[in-house]
């Protein structure tokens, strides 16, 4: 099982901003449909009127840069696709990701936490 979600990352009134787009999909290849889908309809402010749009792909093809160009300001985002580590097909990190017992134990990578009562 996976759960990958698609992301956006920007820049807003001095604050880094990053919001999920979508999340539930279930491979990377979903995933990447739907990160595509909204390349040229995302805005990141309802506020945008959009009067033109590039989109970059970066090297790696799962990321982009979509650069909207508003009626007052310019907007840069990153679009890319995530995956959470605790679900991972790969049963390596899926393991790693994993706290032992529920005990705060320090792992050799990141990890998925549920708070206690949460």
């Amino acid at each position: 099982m996976g759960n990958w979600a698609v992301i956006s990352q920007y820049e807003s009134n001095d604050a880094y901003i990053t919001k999920v787009i979508c999340r539930g999909r279930e491979t990377k290849a979903h995933a990447l449909e739907e990160l595509r889908a909204v390349l040229h309809t995302y805005l990141p402010n309802k506020n945008i009127v959009e009067q033109w749009r590039h989109v970059y792909r970066f090297a790696d093809q799962e990321s982009y840069l979509v650069v909207i160009k508003g009626m007052m300001s310019t907007w840069q985002c990153t679009l890319r696709i995530a995956e959470l580590i605790s679900d991972s097909t790969d049963p390596a990190v899926a393991e790693r990701a994993q706290l032992e017992g529920g005990a705060a134990e320090v792992a050799d990578g990141p990890q998925d936490r549920i708070p206690p009562g949460g």
